[in-house]
């Protein structure tokens, strides 16, 4: 498994020792000794190595965003999320991470750019830095429209069991209420809203 590549040294930082606990096709378990900029010596840290990813804020023509439902195993639950999925590149050109973008929106919700459509880059954000490398770069994506008749594009394999497109009131109801949990999701409703993309109006319980 390749990861981010984010743990390499910078100025000021140096790697010693590095244990390797397990590794598969999606993370790697390591221990590793790091001496940081303000520590004159080595501090053990256990992290886990991921493989970066792409989050797609999807819009429709008529100004709604495109949530799936997924079932999510270590949390035992069904949510909603917007959605997202990991590049294999180790160290993805911007290409690379776009066709990724456009990639997993296909795959993950039937719909893809319409014509004339753009993939607005927004950034990109660390999913947990206390114990992950990941790291998580935001698209907007618009507008979007259903591909092409008779192609099934949606990953079974992935537990995605329903597609809709949700209003932005609706999509505000649900981060009020709590609805919308995952880290992806919340931290590209934050992007989109601090960048004058997505405008919330007053909300009552």
């Amino acid at each position: 498994m390749r990861s981010s590549g984010l743990g390499q040294d910078r100025e000021g930082w140096e790697t010693g020792a590095c244990l390797t606990h397990y590794s598969d096709d999606h993370l790697t378990l390591v221990t590793e000794e790091v001496k940081t900029p303000s520590r004159p010596g080595f501090k053990t840290w256990t992290t886990v190595q991921r493989k970066s990813a792409v989050v797609v804020a999807a819009m429709t023509t008529a100004g709604e965003f495109l949530l799936v439902r997924q079932e999510r195993i270590p949390i035992r639950c069904a949510i909603w999320e917007m959605p997202a999925g990991q590049i294999d590149e180790a160290r993805p050109s911007r290409k690379e991470i776009e066709a990724t973008a456009l990639r997993e929106l296909r795959e993950e919700t039937g719909y893809e750019l319409a014509e004339g459509g753009e993939l607005v880059p927004m950034g990109d954000f660390f999913a947990s830095p206390g114990f992950t490398d990941e790291r998580e770069y935001l698209f907007l994506a618009r507008p979007v429209e259903r591909a092409r008749a008779g192609e099934d594009t949606t990953k079974q394999e992935e537990g995605i069991i329903d597609c809709r497109a949700f209003p932005v009131s609706e999509l505000q109801r649900m981060l009020a209420d709590g609805e919308i949990r995952d880290a992806n999701t919340l931290s590209i409703c934050s992007r989109l809203a601090a960048r004058g993309l997505l405008t919330f109006g007053s909300h009552s319980n």
